[in-house]
């Protein structure tokens, strides 16, 4: 944790030799489970281990702001469901390459962050959080309003899954899964070293108290502001894979419900820790893939899961397992 000195500045701490070596083995265990998880009984299946791996990036990037930079948004959608409908629309009707189809989804979506991030880091706590859901809802309104681009209520359906690089057929959901499973080990390095960089510490010392961090002259509004861009690239980079991967984008990718769901997960995961929203999105995206023919129960049950984990697992799935490790996760 970044602790604020008395000398007048931010202390880092560095972690340990052993704590880095354990990341290290943590990181390649993931890589390792997902290499072989497409093979295995009952749950290898390639079409939801994408979603999955979609909404846990999703989810990460969430915590980015909300675990280590204090801010709670209401309204994280936006980026997801914007990214999502540019990729699909440059992949059909410009034919692009998936590469430049991400790649595009994610810069909308970065300045998408830049515009809503500049307006709704000017106000804290509750404020921020209404105002990052008034935006985006101004969002889901232009994709309803917007049919030649949208699609409408029917969303933008059957997106082609062109070569990679002009070269690499991704006709088999196989390849696809791959291919997501790379961008997703990237996003959750890149967190992670944000994270532990300098800059991520001086976000913990402003998270954790905001006046002093600003009494000692750090510039509060830009590390928001940084951090808000950040989070919604990254979610915007989840949401443009996303409609690579499962070829739709809807309305539901905009929808507040949306925005609901990935602050479900980073708390079942465990807010603050880098690998809990992935467990988190994996729980939420399981049980309504599992339970699907619960109906709306599906809702109901989840309900029951999130007072669990707020009574039980106060700091989430991962949170407490850290504990119980003495390791942090």
């Amino acid at each position: 944790m970044a602790e604020i000195s008395a000398a007048g500045g931010v202390k880092l701490h560095e972690a340990p030799a052993s704590t880095g070596a354990f990341h290290r083995a943590v990181f390649l265990g993931l890589i390792a489970v997902l290499a072989v998880l497409p093979f295995i009984p009952v749950i290898g299946y390639p079409f939801f281990l994408m979603k999955v791996l979609c909404f846990a990036l999703f989810a990460c990037a969430f915590n980015l702001m909300l675990g280590y930079g204090g801010l709670l948004s209401f309204g994280h959608a936006a980026y997801f469901g914007l990214a999502s409908y540019v990729s699909a629309y440059t992949a059909k009707a410009w034919g692009l390459p998936p590469e430049l189809s991400i790649l595009l989804g994610t810069a909308s979506a970065a300045v998408l962050g830049l515009a809503f991030g500049a307006l709704a880091i000017r106000r804290q706590g509750i404020y921020f959080a209404m105002i990052t859901l008034a935006l985006a809802q101004m969002v889901f309104f232009f994709s309803l309003q917007t049919p030649k681009f949208t699609g409408g209520e029917d969303g933008i359906q059957a997106v082609p899954r062109n070569a990679l690089f002009g070269i690499i057929p991704l006709g088999s959901d196989l390849a696809v899964y791959y291919l997501v499973a790379t961008i997703f080990i990237g996003g959750i390095l890149l967190i992670y070293r944000v994270i532990h960089s300098p800059f991520g510490q001086v976000l913990k010392a402003i998270r954790d108290n905001e006046p002093r961090a600003i009494s000692l002259g750090y510039r509060a509004s830009q590390y928001k502001l940084l951090v808000f861009v950040l989070s919604a690239s990254l979610a915007g980079l989840a949401g443009a894979t996303k409609a690579i991967a499962v070829q739709l984008a809807s309305l539901t990718d905009v929808h507040w419900s949306m925005s609901g769901e990935v602050v479900l997960m980073t708390l079942v995961g465990g807010m603050g820790t880098v690998f809990g929203p992935i467990i988190g999105a994996a729980v939420i995206i399981s049980m309504q893939n599992f339970l699907a023919s619960l109906g709306a129960w599906v809702t109901i049950v989840q309900g029951i899961i999130f007072v669990v984990c707020v009574l039980v697992f106060r700091e989430g799935i991962v949170g407490v397992i850290s504990k119980w490790l003495k390791k942090p996760l």
